[in-house]
C-alpha cells in the first residue's frame, strides 16, 4: 500500500544516529543522504521494497510530530519488537504507553512496543502472531458455539 513514509527532523545528524540503530534492528542498512532541489537534506532508508525518509522541513519551519499519528514497523518476532523498543530508548527515544508486551482485543493478539523518536514522532514495533485456520483468536474462541453431548 505504501511507497514511502517521511518524517521531519530538527537535527538530521541526531535522527540519523537514532534511525541507524533502530532500523538496523529490522535489517535496514545506512541511509542514502540526498540534498533536495530546495537545498534541504534528506535521509532515505530502503528495506524490503519500502522507503522510510527523514528530512529537514522544506518550508523552513521547525519539524513537528502529528498528534494522534503513529508509524508502525512490522517485526518478525516479539523479541525483535522488544529489541526495537530497547534500542530506540538507548538511542535517545522515549518509551511511551504500556511496556512492550502482548495485547489482546476483539481484533486478536498483537505484541506492541511504543516509543517516540528524538523529534517526538510516535513509532510502534508490532509483531502479529500467526493463527492457523484451526486456531481461532481468543476473542473468536470465546464467541464460538459450544456443542453439548
Amino acid at each position: 500500500m505504501f511507497n514511502h513514509i517521511m518524517v521531519g527532523s530538527n537535527d538530521l545528524d541526531r535522527s540519523e544516529a537514532f534511525y541507524n540503530a533502530v532500523l538496523g534492528v529490522l535489517g535496514a542498512g545506512p541511509p542514502l543522504r540526498n540534498q533536495s532541489p530546495s537545498g534541504h537534506m534528506r535521509l532515505f532508508y530502503r528495506h524490503d521494497g519500502s522507503t522510510f525518509c527523514v528530512a529537514e522541513p522544506i518550508d523552513g519551519e521547525p519539524a513537528t510530530c502529528a498528534n494522534g499519528a503513529t508509524i508502525g514497523f512490522k517485526c518478525s518476532s516479539p523479541e525483535q519488537a522488544k529489541e526495537f523498543h530497547d534500542v530506540a530508548v538507548a538511542s535517545g527515544g522515549t518509551s511511551i504507553e504500556d511496556p512492550p508486551g502482548l495485547r489482546t482485543s476483539t481484533l486478536g493478539s498483537l505484541y506492541l512496543a511504543y516509543v517516540r523518536d528524538p523529534d517526538g514522532t510516535n513509532l510502534c514495533a508490532l509483531y502479529r502472531p500467526r493463527y492457523t485456520p484451526h486456531t481461532p483468536t481468543p476473542a473468536v474462541a470465546a464467541r464460538a458455539p459450544r456443542c453439548r453431548v
